[in-house]
């Protein structure tokens, strides 16, 4: 029977596989350009679609730039190329008239905790944060300042004062979900409300994107006033090197990491060493295309283009699924995840993931292996702390109880002044992240849990906890009265999945 490694919270749990398991893992990383400056400068001199960037703004004209903090993809690595792409943006923008005084940056993170100073000079390159001159701005979803943008479907929708007091638009993201860069940049930089409710129903397709719609039609309203174009980054999947090295894409870096005599002394180590460890390990991204045009444009073929060179082919959906939760957040600052977090992670973002069909049949059984702990990093997880005290009367499958607590968390003075603050996340993020599950919930006929150790919190998500993963795949197997089709997902990273309807 073979043996595989899961990576589970700050631990490597090693799960006994059947002989007919299906082991997925994502191809190997493609190898990246050598020249991520040169890669961007090309696609904005020689766009998708449109007009090139020195046909869309006059010299002398003000420009600002849309860039996104990097908590996508999950995990982050301490080499990123982003910043590198900034700095060759806007070493473009001055090449074609655009001072760096005339130019700001707005950073849109949407609900997440506002990025401090000191955060956002981690954002770029150390050469560009000593001879920048232009205005750096974080997006407050809360400030009285937003203006509103008419347009079709755009009914009461405000954005941040620097998308429209300009003469160009540039976005510089990367392509990884419709939600997260491109048009969806434009979303993060509108109120909270807009934000909170851009949803999407798979990660990977536009169709039942609520998010990507609202995007599109932002970014042509303000096509309308202001010129405006984007660059989407295709990044490769990470690199790991030291005891990780080759995992998970190569079978051998399993098989070494489960006969390792040092997982056992990684295992007894107190997790906040371990979670230290992780964040340690050396590994790299890099980017294997670059795009340029209407935001919408060139996020959509880079999107194609990364689900192309990152997915895994799964010829029939599954009975079960099997894959371990990360200790960390999808968020910056990367903390330790609560269960919601948690929760987020397998349902909302991993099981999102795929293209032509939902990867397990329905009603069938999704095990997240995490140990589910009912701890709040402090300040920054405030609002999920105040999530589950508001459910704590029933269960947040309640939609009458979580929309009653949503109502109230958005009307909450003090959670939104520790937002503006940039203490803590957005009192509604933890709904929007709860949402994000429903797709995933909707198909699926149970959620176990398997390790976990707060059963209560479980419970409260409407979510079956178990001891162990041997336990969930009995528990999973006595749902059906036939052999089990399970698989094992080997990640992080996450990686698309394309599933044969």
């Amino acid at each position: 029977m073979p043996r595989i490694a899961l990576l589970a919270g700050s631990k490597i749990a090693i799960v006994n596989a059947g002989e007919d398991a299906v082991i997925l893992a994502p191809p190997p990383p493609r190898e990246p350009v050598a020249d991520v400056a040169a890669a961007v400068r090309d696609s904005l001199r020689f766009p998708l679609g449109g007009d090139p960037l020195e046909a869309l703004v006059s010299r002398g004209g003000r420009a600002t730039l849309v860039i996104e903090p990097p908590a996508q993809p999950v995990p982050q690595t301490p080499v990123d190329p982003r910043p590198a792409a900034i700095a060759a943006a806007l070493s473009e923008l001055e090449r074609v008239g655009v001072r760096s005084a005339d130019t700001t940056i707005l950073v849109a993170g949407g609900l997440a905790r506002r990025t401090g100073r000191r955060d956002v000079d981690q954002l770029v390159t150390p050469e560009l944060a000593r001879r920048f001159r232009g205005a750096v701005e974080v997006h407050d979803a809360e400030s009285p300042e937003l203006v509103p943008v008419d347009g079709d479907g755009l009914r009461d929708i405000r954005v941040h004062p620097a998308l429209l007091d300009t003469d160009l638009v540039l976005t510089l993201s990367a392509a990884e979900t419709v939600l997260h860069g491109g048009a969806g940049l434009l979303v993060g930089a509108a109120d909270a409300a807009t934000i909170r409710a851009a949803g999407a129903y798979s990660l990977l397709e536009t169709a039942a994107s609520r998010g990507w719609q609202v995007g599109v039609a932002l970014e042509r309203a303000l096509a309308r006033r202001v010129s405006v174009i984007g660059t989407s980054l295709v990044l490769t999947l990470p690199r790991l090197t030291g005891m990780l090295q080759g995992y998970p894409y190569e079978e051998e870096s399993v098989e070494r990491l489960v006969r390792s005599p040092v997982r056992h002394v990684f295992g007894a180590l107190p997790g906040a060493i371990r979670r230290r460890a992780l964040r340690a390990v050396p590994a790299s991204r890099g980017v294997s295309a670059a795009f340029s045009g209407p935001p919408s444009v060139a996020h959509a073929e880079a999107l194609l283009r990364g689900t192309e060179e990152r997915a895994r082919s799964l010829g029939e959906p599954l009975d079960a699924i099997c894959l371990g939760v990360p200790g960390t957040t999808p968020y910056l600052p990367r903390e330790r995840p609560n269960p919601l977090l948690a929760a987020y992670l397998g349902l909302g973002l991993a099981l999102r993931l795929w293209r032509d069909a939902f990867p397990v049949v329905e009603g069938g059984t999704a095990i997240l292996v995490h140990p589910f702990e009912r701890r709040f990093a402090h300040p920054s997880q405030q609002p999920y702390r105040n999530f589950f005290r508001a459910i704590r009367a029933g269960s947040a499958r309640e939609l009458d109880l979580t929309r009653e607590a949503e109502l109230a968390a958005a009307a909450d003075p003090k959670a939104i002044a520790a937002y503006r603050d940039g203490h803590t996340h957005h009192p509604l993020l933890p709904y929007a992240d709860w949402s994000a599950c429903a797709p995933a919930l909707g198909r699926l006929g149970t959620v176990l849990v398997a390790g976990c150790r707060d059963h209560d919190a479980a419970r409260a998500l409407g979510l079956v906890p178990t001891h162990g993963v041997g336990a969930a795949i009995q528990m999973a197997q006595g749902r059906i009265d036939r052999p089990l089709r399970i698989g094992f997902v080997l990640a992080p990273p996450f990686f698309p999945l394309r599933v044969r309807t």
